[in-house]
């Protein structure tokens, strides 16, 4: 599968470590990287201090962000290069649910709806899951100024909505990891167990590194 895939998208929570294994994962197949520029948005740090006030400009800040960069990468080039992405813009709308008061979301709808860029679909996508515990850990120790208001509760709605939404999410095939149990990013013997078995993978759902 990893072999075959031209355009990867690597998912997961705020901590999961997707952005890190993406740069990993481009570097090793020699591709491209598409990934967020949260340090971009303006409003980021003011929303992990009051999220009600400014969900939604750093919702549509987020949107526009990834449309941009989907939009560059748009026709010939997902055929003439590897792409390696650390954002999925199918699971936009989850945070928007989340955050958004009901007038403020049905405004992002609309404004998804006109924006949505017409991008192939993934070939493969990995989805990092983690407990909230194991996200806060990472958050803490990566130091970011715009996240040190974040909190573990805010954490585990975050990751119970991944899991709700990569339950049923059937667009590309799906690779599950779980970050607790293994760790690609700092871990190189994982990292290389995780290659080998992208390299393996046959069904179209597979899972790696839980216990049994």
């Amino acid at each position: 599968m990893l072999d075959k895939a031209r355009h990867i998208v690597v998912e997961g929570p705020i901590g999961a470590g997707k952005t890190s294994l993406a740069r990993r994962l481009a570097e090793r197949l020699d591709a491209t990287t598409c990934l967020e520029a949260p340090e971009q948005n303006a409003f980021l740090s003011r929303f992990y201090f009051d999220m009600a006030r400014h969900a939604l400009p750093t919702q549509i800040a987020f949107l526009l962000q990834r449309v941009d960069m989907l939009s560059a990468l748009s026709g010939t080039d997902f055929e003439q290069q590897r792409v390696v992405s650390d954002f999925l813009l199918a699971k936009d709308p989850l945070f928007a649910a989340m955050n958004l008061d009901p007038a403020e979301h049905a405004l992002y709808q609309d404004l998804y709806r006109r924006l949505e860029p017409r991008s192939p679909k993934p070939d493969l996508v990995i989805y990092l899951q983690a407990d909230p515990i194991t996200l806060m850990n990472r958050v803490r120790n990566r130091g970011l100024d715009a996240e040190r208001r974040i909190t573990q509760s805010y954490l585990a709605r975050v990751a119970d909505q991944y899991t709700t939404f990569f339950h049923d999410f059937d667009a590309a095939p799906l690779f599950v990891v779980d970050a607790q149990v293994l760790n690609p990013v700092d871990i190189p013997e994982d990292f290389e167990l995780l290659v080998e078995r992208l390299r393996a993978m046959r069904s179209y759902r597979e899972f790696f590194g839980y216990a049994e």
